[in-house]
């Protein structure tokens, strides 16, 4: 029996739901750290006026510590485990987030954006192989893409409690909210299993067993395990999925860092007041969960590969509009567009990439795609305040998303494999 199969047979669904629930959880602690920038940036600037910083680096600190995070922590986990890195990785992430609501100049916030980060940057791929490792062939793209919109809710939790509390408590509480979220998360991280196809693989079926507390008759099959530096990833068969997602991943983490960093001044460039355009802002938060909730409705109806390519042409016709409107109600409707397809692509590159890689290297194939998301995610805030200061205008960024999307939309078409329903060991 194939170790896929075996973890379809012998882990019970409710099993699979608390699994599912807690992964969901890091996620939300991540997307709220993560959007946190957005919509406390302003402020923050404000009440660090005068000190030793810029504002460029506070906005793109986090996503250099990402950056790092993401490349060293899928290599780590393939070699130690998912369970103890994603512990190590939590408690970096929520003692940083303190560090960084206590920030008294922006040099400080700065550092503690980048340490955090480097915590949130780790934890999303070795958390992404976690719960693939735990889920049956049946369910495993729904239960990705499920995961990823997580990231939804926790943006618009963080959102609302930002919204609600920025003039009375002040920026810090956002980020000290997060910090104190991370407490009970670190404490059940540590009485979680490891992977069982991590745990079989190392060190085999008794391991197993002992994980699926249970007593397995069939004799369990796995391919062979080899070793599996970076340049794996682009050995015979690989090369093309490794090209395919790393585009991928660059073209949407580019276009939604370029536009979410930046969204209030966005907003305020297409005429909406100061007020307007948090709350604006806010709403394409929200409005990200129906892009999640879509993801999870086509990826296993139609597959990954005419799914991905369908949110990516749907990112840039979307960039178009937003390039042209001008009235408060098509700028609503186009921030509604841009927000379902660009997180549906999230959704959709998010269960796609572990399904291309084996258990040995899955850690290192998520990781190092998480890495070009994040430098995508270093450039695009610059390039799009870059752009607009130079320009005055947001429309020459809206096109060059539009361009970006386009392209991604062709690369998976042409290079993308079908992994719907396929064993992956």
């Amino acid at each position: 029996m194939n170790i896929d199969e075996v973890i379809q047979k012998y882990i019970t669904p409710g099993r699979r739901r608390r699994m599912l629930l807690l992964t969901s959880m890091e996620w939300m602690l991540v997307a709220g750290g993560v959007m946190i920038t957005s919509l406390t940036l302003p402020s923050i600037v404000d009440d660090l006026v005068g000190t030793v910083g810029s504002q460029n680096m506070m906005a793109s600190s986090v996503f250099a510590g990402m950056l790092l995070g993401a490349l060293f922590s899928g290599a780590i986990s393939d070699r130690f485990g998912r369970k103890w890195t994603n512990l190590v990785l939590l408690l970096i992430a929520g003692f940083a987030t303190g560090l960084t609501g206590a920030s008294n100049s922006m040099r400080v916030f700065s550092l503690g954006r980048f340490i955090s980060g480097f915590g949130y940057g780790g934890l999303l791929p070795v958390v992404n192989a976690y719960l693939t490792e735990f889920s049956s062939i049946r369910i495993r793209g729904l239960y990705l893409a499920l995961l990823e919109s997580s990231w939804a809710i926790g943006s618009i939790l963080i959102g609302g409690f930002t919204m609600l509390t920025l003039e009375s408590l002040g920026w810090q509480w956002s980020y000290y909210l997060l910090a104190f979220f991370s407490i009970p998360l670190i404490f059940v991280s540590f009485l979680l299993p490891e992977s069982p196809k991590y745990e079989f693989m190392k060190k085999g079926k008794s391991a197993l067993e002992k994980i699926l507390s249970t007593s397995i008759d069939e004799e369990v099959e796995m391919h062979q395990r080899s070793k599996q530096p970076i340049l794996g990833l682009f050995r015979s068969g690989l090369a093309r999925r490794t090209i395919m997602i790393w585009i991928s991943w660059f073209s949407v983490s580019f276009v939604y860092y370029g536009i979410y960093t930046w969204a209030p001044k966005i907003f305020m460039s297409k005429g909406l007041t100061p007020v307007s355009s948090l709350w604006y802002t806010f709403f394409m938060l929200i409005m990200q969960l129906p892009g999640y909730l879509a993801a999870a409705l086509l990826i296993e109806r139609f597959g990954r590969r005419p799914s991905l390519t369908f949110f990516f042409a749907g990112m840039a016709v979307s960039s178009i509009v937003m390039a042209f409107v001008s009235s408060s109600s098509l700028l609503l409707f186009a921030s509604v567009l841009i927000s379902l397809f660009v997180l549906g692509a999230w959704g959709m590159v998010y269960a796609y990439t572990p399904e291309l890689y084996p258990t040995e290297m899955r850690g290192l194939g998520n990781g190092t795609s998480g890495a070009v998301a994040r430098s995508a995610g270093i450039i695009a805030p610059y390039f799009t305040s870059t752009l607009m200061g130079a320009t005055g205008s947001v429309f020459v960024v809206m096109i060059f998303m539009a361009a970006l999307s386009t392209f991604a939309a062709i690369v998976v078409f042409r290079m993308g494999v079908e992994t719907r329903q396929v064993i992956i060991e």
